[in-house]
């Protein structure tokens, strides 16, 4: 009897198959090319904020639409409301910003505070140091940076203006949010059969990890930079700082954006040493020792309880892929670390020796007849 041969796989179809759909996905990526950053922004809001509305849900006799209007509330209210109290407090300031850094070519006759002098072991080197610096010419030194002063205060003015266009994506992204709020669990069930189709039950692991690797980065991130903004903010209110809503605002900023309030909170103490208030300058330089030190201590225990991964392997993704990606990068440096490591896990303890037990059972089962014969 003749045995039928296997059919040929048609290698012209199979080209052009994939061509259509490599095409497909390229116009797909192009049209939704304008909302990409919002649409980013707004999966990693929802899957971030999925527990809230669902206890919202609970809450509201289990109605989806009241739910969803609430959290679009919130999200105004959290992240639109102060964007746009921070782009209105820099407008606000910003003569007063670009005359503070116009003002820096004044340091030419700007004398040594008397209590740093007489600081013990280093004052009568600091006030050596400054005279010789007078005396060789400090003004006319800082008198050559002026020009340069100036067009700093330009380039900051330009970055201001730079966040309304930041607003607006905000908005759009606030509005995305709200859709992804409607139809979560079709998105949800989609991408896990997704995982499942690419990887079985370890594919479907690696796409529930993700969500858990966004909400706890979400998590730890938010609640540090808002406890950082809050106590950085009171230091400095409290020692009389001034400026203080356009440094808060700063802090905030600096803070979601993984910089650390230092860059506010240190430049403040040492204005307040060089202005001689001396005990308050102690007090914001503690404060801020303990406002920096929640980086380490209350994020990670924040990020760890929203995802079951390493420590380290969430400080690497976050520092990692804020480096490589930017902002964006805070979450989705730890999800893509946290999806190799669980494919990673998978493999190492995926049962290696069940191929050779099979093809033993096969010849077992082929040579026992013959043997029995």
């Amino acid at each position: 009897m003749r045995r039928m041969q296997p059919p040929r796989p048609d290698i012209t179809r199979t080209t052009l198959a994939v061509l259509v759909i490599g095409g497909l996905l390229a116009g797909s990526f192009w049209v939704l090319r304008p909302f990409l950053g919002a649409l980013l922004w707004a999966t990693l809001l929802v899957v971030a904020t999925w527990p809230v509305l669902l206890g919202l849900q609970a809450r509201l006799w289990n109605r989806r639409g009241l739910a969803v209007a609430v959290m679009t509330v919130l999200l105004v209210l959290l992240f639109v409301v102060p964007l746009t109290w921070v782009v209105a407090t820099l407008a606000t300031h910003a003569p007063q910003i670009a005359e503070w850094v116009r003002s820096l070519a004044s340091l030419q006759d700007a004398p040594l505070p008397a209590w740093v002098a007489n600081l013990p072991f280093i004052g009568a080197s600091i006030a050596e140091a400054w005279q010789h610096l007078q005396d060789s010419g400090l003004g006319s030194s800082v008198g050559q940076l002026a020009p340069f002063a100036s067009r700093l205060a330009t380039w900051v003015l330009g970055q201001i203006g730079s966040l309304g266009s930041a607003l607006v994506q905000f908005f759009l992204t606030v509005i995305l949010a709200a859709v992804l709020y409607v139809r979560g669990e079709d998105a949800a069930q989609a991408l896990r059969q997704f995982g499942q189709r690419l990887g079985g039950e370890t594919g479907e692991a690696a796409v529930v990890l993700c969500g858990q690797a966004i909400r706890g980065v979400a998590l730890g991130v938010g609640l540090t930079a808002v406890m950082q903004t809050v106590l950085g903010g009171l230091g400095l209110w409290v020692t009389s700082v001034p400026y203080v809503a356009i440094f808060t605002a700063l802090m905030f900023v600096a803070c979601i954006a993984q910089i650390g309030p230092a860059v506010v909170l240190l430049p403040a103490t040492g204005w307040l040493f060089w202005n001689g208030q001396t005990g308050w300058g102690i007090f914001l330089a503690l404060l801020s020792v303990g406002v920096m030190l929640l980086d380490n201590v209350v994020r990670p225990l924040l990020i760890r309880r929203g995802a079951d991964l390493p420590l380290l392997l969430i400080f690497v993704g976050v520092i990692g892929g804020l480096v490589s990606l930017g902002l964006v990068g805070i979450f989705v440096g730890p999800v893509i670390l946290a999806v190799t490591y669980t494919l990673w896990r998978a493999w190492l303890e995926g049962p290696l020796d069940q191929p050779d037990r099979s093809d033993r059972s096969d010849r077992s089962g082929r040579s026992g007849p013959s043997t029995g014969a």
